[in-house]
């Protein structure tokens, strides 16, 4: 059987931080990982390629197709299994990713025939060896449109598998973060006790921290040929056990690399005696959620700390010579007043990169009902639910106002507090172009929307 599993393209439309961070399709290497010993697998990944997919089919003939999938995918993901069945209505299509856990009913469509809500070891067994055998039958976590999308009722969480990253070795000098390329992605630890209101992640994860087997971790890291890594795990500053295995393994490895993680401000309080250790390994760079310059709007988002912490925070981080690439979330009760008060507090904070999203809502959480009479969009726009869509109607200030407070905003972090000159020798003019004709594209967009409203 050969099997070909697709990353989707780019939505043209939606506003993303793919400019800024392109990291590799670490799922779909993972599915990779578990289905090459007994099947043939390549990886498509057509954020890169240029190649159109019913041309790959013609090319490749697979059996079956994998697609994988985020919210705005959705309409994407379908037209995608559309042209598969238009070019050969044999090839089985499957639908699997973020989206699948969270709403596989998106994807309940003819040209879907099976959907996996999560992904492990062991369903990816047994599935493909009932369809090698022609025998679809119920499987957890997998919907088959042959079964009416009937599920077995048992929950479970995507795995993490290990990664097969020489299944993505063509387009590997693409990834990157900022200024950091290539880069690979990996996770040491799921899960994230932090429960803040408006993320996703401890949903798909879990609200239980917990490290991943040391020994996949071990082949992972060094499986890993690119000079920075990139941990995603949602806060990696969670505990001294967690800090300290990956201290050790780094000197236990002898590893030069650069490293890249995320970090709650209550965290890097709390272990920074680690702060300084971890700068003399290789850590190069934290991204930190600030959030907001108002205490009352952390204490709603249920974050562990203050605007005062967020001083303290970025004071230890300045110390070690670590970079903060911060981000905050827009509030669509925000006035004038308030985004000019916004401007000032990220400009004492001075990180050296910042990012500005709209508080977003995503159906799955709770802020949704809170939300759900002042959206802007339905649920079903999938297209819309980017982190740079404005989804709430503004209650101070109008929608046209909003997105220029936005993108005056934008432009001011870009121009006067980001740190152009030390990302320029860090970097590089050639990756601070890409990052800035990335950062003129989210302009271009936002000046778009403020027309259209």
């Amino acid at each position: 059987m050969k099997i070909l599993l697709v990353r989707p393209p780019r939505i043209k439309q939606a506003i993303t931080l793919s400019d800024f961070m392109f990291s590799e399709p670490i799922g779909l290497e993972m599915v990779y990982g578990v289905l090459k010993e007994d099947y043939e697998v390549e990886i498509f990944d057509m954020m890169i390629e240029s190649t159109i997919l019913s041309d790959k089919i013609k090319e490749y003939k697979p059996n079956a197709i994998g697609i994988t999938s985020l919210c705005i995918d959705v309409k994407k993901v379908i037209e995608l299994c559309t042209e598969v069945k238009k070019t050969d209505n044999n090839i089985m299509t499957i639908v699997g990713g973020t989206q699948t856990y969270l709403n596989a009913e998106s994807f309940f469509n003819d040209d879907v025939d099976h959907i996996f809500e999560y992904t492990n070891k062991e369903n990816l067994e047994i599935f493909y060896s009932f369809i090698c055998s022609s025998k679809i039958q119920l499987v957890d976590g997998i919907r088959s449109k042959e079964l009416g999308y009937k599920s077995t009722g048992k929950a479970g969480r995507n795995e993490y598998m290990l990664p097969d990253r020489t299944s993505t070795k063509k387009y590997r000098s693409e990834y990157s973060y900022f200024g950091y390329r290539p880069a690979a992605i990996m996770e040491f630890g799921t899960g994230c006790e932090k429960v803040c209101d408006f993320c996703l992640r401890w949903r798909i994860e879990g609200a239980k921290e917990k490290l991943i087997d040391i020994n996949l971790t071990k082949k992972d890291l060094a499986s890993i040929k690119e000079p920075t890594i990139m941990f995603m795990d949602n806060d990696f500053f969670t505990n001294k056990e967690k800090i300290e295995t990956l201290i050790n393994l780094i000197k236990e490895f002898n590893l030069k690399k650069n490293y890249i993680m995320y970090a709650s401000v209550a965290g890097i309080i709390k272990y920074k005696e680690y702060v300084q250790e971890l700068a003399e390994l290789g850590l190069k760079a934290l991204l930190v959620g600030y959030e907001t310059f108002d205490d009352n709007e952390l204490i709603k988002y249920k974050k562990k700390s203050t605007t005062t912490d967020n001083y303290l925070a970025a004071e230890i981080l300045k110390e070690a010579k670590i970079d903060v690439w911060a981000s905050f979330m827009a509030h669509p009760d925000w006035s004038k007043k308030d985004f000019k008060l916004f401007r000032t507090y990220i400009k004492d904070l001075k990180p050296q990169i910042t990012s500005i999203s709209p508080l977003t809502p995503f159906p799955n959480l709770p802020m949704y009902k809170e939300y759900e009479n002042r959206l802007i969009y339905s649920a079903d726009d999938y297209e819309k639910w980017s982190f740079g869509q404005v989804m709430i109607k503004p209650s101070q200030i109008s929608l046209r106002t909003y997105y220029y407070e936005l993108l005056k905003t934008n432009l001011y972090v870009n121009l006067f507090v980001n740190k152009n000159t030390e990302m320029i020798k860090k970097f590089g003019i050639k990756n601070i172009i890409r990052i800035l004709m990335g950062s003129i594209k989210a302009a271009s967009k936002y000046i778009s929307l403020m027309i259209e409203n």
